[in-house]
């Protein structure tokens, strides 16, 4: 019995490590054609220790998925244009966090308050840089975290500026309420965010959690297009409805700030 069942067992531990392999091996020609520029099927056989077909096969992956180039010619293969676009995606989340935290540093040191900085992706709002205030009852940890987007400032700085059909179609879909002050008439929601529009900044007073306040704005990059939301949030005790309109003039100079460090040069405020 051992023996008819040992040579199965192998055999289910090669075919799960197989997958496995060939991730890593599919990575490491991307690592090849990134260090020399473009390399044949042999080159880079040779390189992994396997058989150029092996390397064939996996090289038609990626060129299926835009991660690699056919020789053109004489040459060799190269990198993709799907390369350029997934480090495209990341430098934009990496490049707009380095240039948000000092900004958001000097805001939260100025306001005393927790400050963020959010994006917008697939429908939610992901909170990509944080800096703390002095206080010594600190909010918890939002980077990374996803919030909807009609139940925060950021998120509603974020939803007033999506082409209409999206935000049409975000308002269409059903809104959550989060507790009894949460925004969810789609009307009445499309309203607020026309406000936000025509005035530039967003609050949110108890629309997420209860206790919690905020007032956010809206950050532009070069072309002008709005990228990202700044917002101030605190306890209610210490950011009470009346204290957020202060609070406002300091969020939108450093969103505008912010607006300039991503290469915005015109107007941020109507």
């Amino acid at each position: 019995m051992s023996t008819d069942t040992a040579p199965s067992t192998q055999t289910s531990a090669r075919s799960s490590d197989s997958p496995v392999k060939s991730v890593d091996r599919a990575l490491t020609v991307l690592d090849i054609l990134a260090r020399e520029g473009e390399a044949s099927l042999s080159q880079m056989a040779r390189e992994l220790m396997v058989h150029k077909s092996t390397v064939g096969r996996l090289v038609e992956t990626l060129v299926r998925h835009d991660l690699v180039e056919p020789p053109d010619g004489p040459g060799g293969y190269r990198l993709g244009v799907g390369c350029l676009r997934l480090a495209g995606a990341t430098a934009t989340r990496l490049d707009l966090s380095l240039e948000a935290q000092p900004v958001c540093d000097e805001l939260s040191a100025a306001i005393g308050e927790t400050t963020t900085v959010a994006i917008t992706r697939e429908g939610v709002a992901i909170n990509v840089c944080q800096a703390e205030g002095n206080n010594t009852v600190a909010m918890r940890n939002w980077i990374g975290q996803h919030t909807a987007l009609h139940a925060t400032s950021n998120g509603k700085v974020l939803l007033a500026h999506l082409p209409e059909e999206e935000r049409k179609a975000r308002l269409d879909a059903g809104l959550t309420a989060y507790t009894e002050h949460t925004l969810i008439c789609p009307q009445a929601l499309a309203e607020e965010l026309q406000r936000i529009r025509d005035q530039g900044w967003a609050f949110a007073v108890e629309e997420l959690e209860e206790g919690l306040n905020a007032v956010a704005a809206p950050v532009f990059d070069h072309s002008g297009r709005v990228v990202a939301g700044i917002s101030v949030a605190g306890p209610s005790y210490r950011l009470p409805p009346d204290r957020l309109p202060v609070v406002r003039e300091s969020v939108l100079s450093a969103a505008d700030a912010l607006s300039r460090r991503l290469g915005h040069v015109g107007q941020v405020r109507n």
